[in-house]
């Protein structure tokens, strides 16, 4: 972690160093049981203060990552949990299955929003949007912060479970909604501040970047959402060597 390349990064220093201090637990750099460097030799290799690193090893230390022993020197004390691993399909029934039973809180809803910003491909605009900002819960913890856009008029339909339940299963339960297209793009992004805070995370951690837009029969786009996983949180799961081709079994001669 270059010095100018912090200067740049608004994130917090200590954020930063606690970061590239998991990462080295994740990858097995540091196993459990390891004695890690002293925080003398940790200043030295961040170029940060004392202080910046005692604030980096207390979030490992809140997370049970690691764990000093007076007169003995810091250890690494497990690995980071797998709190929820959300496989994200690659077909629109797996999706509405996957996000059925999510629990969420709203965190707000605006009415009068301004619409999405509609990337090319991604249909056209529907008169009017309500957008709902709300984290999705798995067992208890946050595993993912969602941004809908919803079109007005789908919205209207049925308000209230729409404030309490994930809209996808309802908007496809609804008779006269014909979903022509549904379009997923993924990306690698990093939390912000309100992000980071919903989820229980530093501002800064990366997360995975879900953007899903159905099309209604008319191209108008009457959902887009953007979900914020937490990267421990999410897998994309494929299998890329195909399955072979099972030769047909010969039915044996009569004799």
């Amino acid at each position: 972690m270059r010095s100018q390349d912090r200067d740049r990064n608004r994130v917090p220093l200590y954020l930063q160093v606690a970061s590239v201090m998991r990462q080295r637990i994740e990858s097995g750099h540091w196993s459990e049981g390891d004695k890690i460097s002293t925080i003398e030799e940790l200043e030295a290799e961040f170029k940060v203060a004392r202080i910046t690193v005692r604030q980096a090893l207390d979030l490992l230390r809140d997370d049970g990552l690691v764990e000093s022993i007076r007169g003995k020197g810091t250890f690494i004390s497990g690995r980071p949990k797998e709190k929820h691993w959300f496989n994200l399909a690659n077909d629109l029934e797996s999706v509405i299955e996957s996000v059925r039973d999510n629990v969420i809180k709203v965190v707000s809803i605006d009415e009068q929003a301004a619409p999405p910003l509609l990337q090319a491909g991604e249909g056209v605009l529907a008169p009017d949007y309500v957008q709902l900002r709300s984290v999705q819960f798995s067992r208890g913890e946050p595993f993912a912060v969602a941004n809908l856009r919803l079109s007005r008029e789908i919205y209207a339909r049925d308000r209230r479970t729409f404030n309490r339940k994930p809209a996808l299963p309802r908007i496809m339960e609804m008779p006269d909604v014909d979903v022509a297209h549904a379009l997923q793009t993924v990306t690698i992004g990093v939390a912000d501040p309100e992000t980071a805070s919903l989820l229980r995370v530093g501002v800064g951690e990366p997360t995975a970047d879900c953007r899903l837009v159905l099309l209604d029969s008319a191209n108008v786009a009457i959902y887009v959402a953007e979900f914020h996983y937490q990267r421990n949180c999410f897998a994309l799961r494929r299998d890329l060597v195909p399955k072979p081709v099972k030769a047909p079994r010969k039915l044996a001669k009569a004799s």
